[in-house]
């Protein structure tokens, strides 16, 4: 197996996007402010001045670290592409903190340092020293990227020699893993920026040491002298070893972490079995336990996955952070093997239930991202537990890394984003400019810019959700052309100036669900596009509930410039069950009287941004009633 693409990396690609560039702009304006305000309030930087005494509050958690390493990520790759001297100096300070609160070993957490430092590495089970510590990796190696400054690589590489000298099968070390993967993934960004494999092997020694018997998290309970509780082994992604693996349970945002790790390292080592695990696992999560938005993970108990099919709409919990998660897999397994149906499952996930996570003004944000609501679910300005803020600020300041990849021979747009890739493509340098008002418009235009013609390919994802496509280059329409794993493949010597043009229609679909997901039965969704519609109760004053579609109706979708910053909505003849016959009467033998009404929706997305009310995605219709 060899890896089949590689990323163009974020640097070498600028976003000129009427629909990304403002949430972008936002991200590096903003949020990256906003965030680093609320960690300083919430004492999460000034922990690092290691000055805690006991009876102080407030008590640095066990994982506060990786707020803030997420956030320095963020902030690099932001720097990165924006050099900003009030944003570095920033990012300079709370390095200069982390310097300082290293230990002489290597250690560096805030909680076990100054709280509880004789319980180090007694309880990998629940207190996150690993997953801080991959935080801490991949803040480094976003930094150097960013900057070519060592410092706060120096820090992460002492650390992960210190961990390489505790974890591992030989003599006298813990044969431990991290009830929260996350250091997996970001010890192979460690290895794969400072080309140490002693980093690559300990990702390899985590990843196939977890689910082994005996549990480890039962011998550290008992040299804890504690009584192993009869906890769920499948939360922590731990329930037997991942090559046996193939069905996706338990907290669904470790999950994710651990099988972007998996991917990584079966690309790495060349691994056909780890891959084929990898394949198995994304069928049981996105063929059977996916939300339409892209967001997984349906209960709050556990934050887990359940069972298939189980994906109830109101109580749905799709985290924020595994939604980012979704994409970070699917992203990897694009590289290894091409296909759209990765590229499709990224750009679902990344157009609805992860934009969804952070208010239009770029303060606010959802942990939780259901697809019903009473109109009490609201976006918060900060949590106790803050995974998902800064996850959002880092994703969305790298966001340039999806869109394209490269081999020797092909040049693949997963993505339909307005930008500019530099590219190196035979020894020469190519720029490919997309112009688009995707997601609203379904034509992208693509200018190859070189100064010599070059021979290579570019393919173009076709979307699962596009029934009729047409391509032009240069203004002559491609009548036959090669589809592989849903990519057409246009192979010619590209001179300078040559244009493609691709144009996928949108037109409004009304999507079904899977007949066992019994919460849908009746129901239907709006698709136009990527984009998952709602209902918001400003827009439809009525219960939301009472609102029946009919088998056709008429829809029409509007540019609305002035409303939630620019956005297509749906609009649509409908009815709602008129209820003037039932006053003091809970039942009746009469059948239902329906009234004419016309709905807007919004993109599911968008929701939350105005006046509160109830939501709804999944739609009621007249057939059921």
């Amino acid at each position: 197996m060899k890896k089949e693409f590689k990323a163009v990396d974020f640097k070498n690609v600028k976003i000129m996007d009427s629909f990304w560039i403002k949430k972008i702009e936002i991200n590096q304006k903003k949020t990256v402010f906003d965030l680093y305000k609320k960690l300083k309030e919430t004492g999460r930087i000034d922990a690092f001045k290691l000055d805690w005494k006991k009876g102080k509050k407030p008590i640095p958690h066990i994982f506060w670290d990786s707020d803030v390493y997420k956030w320095i990520e963020g902030a690099s790759y932001i720097l990165a592409k924006n050099p900003d001297s009030k944003l570095k100096s920033l990012v300079n300070k709370v390095i200069s903190l982390i310097v300082k609160a290293q230990q002489e070993d290597g250690y560096l957490n805030v909680y076990f340092t100054v709280v509880e430092p004789q319980k180090r590495w007694t309880n990998l089970r629940d207190c996150h020293e690993l997953y801080c510590a991959g935080h801490l990796f991949e803040a480094a190696v976003a930094h150097f990227n960013a900057t070519g400054e060592q410092i706060l690589l120096n820090v992460a590489r002492r650390y992960a020699d210190y961990i390489d000298s505790v974890f591992g099968r030989e003599l006298g070390k813990k044969r431990g893993y991290c009830g929260h993967p996350e250091i997996e993934l970001a010890l192979i960004k460690l290895y794969q920026v400072t080309g140490e494999r002693r980093y690559l092997y300990l990702s390899k020694y985590f990843v196939e040491e977890r689910g082994r018997k005996p549990y480890y998290f039962d011998i550290e309970a008992k040299l804890r002298k504690e009584t192993p509780k009869k906890i769920s082994y499948s939360y922590y992604q731990a329930h037997m070893p991942v090559r046996k693996q193939t069905v996706a349970v338990g907290h669904a945002v470790r999950a994710m972490y651990l099988y972007s790790a998996m991917a990584d390292l079966a690309a790495e080592f060349n691994d056909e079995e780890l891959l084929h695990v990898c394949k198995k696992l994304w069928k049981s999560v996105c063929e059977r336990q996916m939300y339409i938005t892209g967001g997984i993970g349906s209960t709050a108990d556990g934050e887990r996955f359940t069972y298939d099919f189980d994906l109830p709409n109101e109580t749905a919990y799709a985290e924020t952070c595994a939604n980012i998660g979704l994409v970070f897999w699917n992203h990897r397994l694009l590289q290894i093997d091409c296909e759209n149906k990765y590229a499709d499952i990224m750009e679902r996930a990344l157009y609805n239930s992860v934009i969804s996570g952070v208010s239009l003004d770029g303060t606010k944000y959802f942990y939780v991202n259901p697809l019903e609501s009473r109109g009490k679910h609201h976006r918060q300005e900060m949590f106790d537990c803050a995974c998902c803020p800064p996850n959002l600020l880092r994703f969305l300041a790298s966001l340039g890394q999806y869109i394209y990849s490269q081999n020797e021979e092909d040049v693949a747009i997963h993505l339909y984003i307005g930008s500019i890739a530099k590219l190196n493509i035979k020894n020469q340098n190519v720029i490919l400019l997309q112009k688009t008002n995707y997601p609203w418009d379904g034509e992208i235009k693509i200018r190859i810019n070189t100064k010599n013609s070059v021979n290579f390919g570019i393919r173009l994802r076709i979307p699962s959700w596009c029934d009729k496509y047409n391509i032009w280059i240069n203004k002559e329409k491609v009548k036959s052309v090669k589809i592989k794993d849903g990519y057409a493949i246009l192979m010619r010597n590209w001179k300078n100036n040559d244009v493609i043009t691709l144009i996928l229609s949108m037109s409004i679909k009304m999507i079904r669900s899977n007949p066992n997901i019994k919460e849908n039965i009746g129901r239907v969704a709006l698709q136009r596009g990527p984009i998952v519609y709602c209902l918001e109760e400003v827009d439809n004053k009525v219960p939301l509930y009472r609102i029946l579609l009919p088998e056709k109706p008429k829809l029409k979708s509007i540019y609305k410039k002035d409303l939630l910053n620019g956005v297509v909505i749906i609009k649509g003849d409908a009815f709602i069950l008129d209820d003037s016959n039932w006053k003091n009467k809970l039942y009746l033998d009469e059948k239902n009287k329906l009234k004419p009404f016309k709905f807007t929706a919004i993109p599911y997305y968008a929701w939350d941004n105005r006046k509160p009310g109830e939501m709804r995605v999944w739609l009621n219709t007249l057939k059921n009633n």
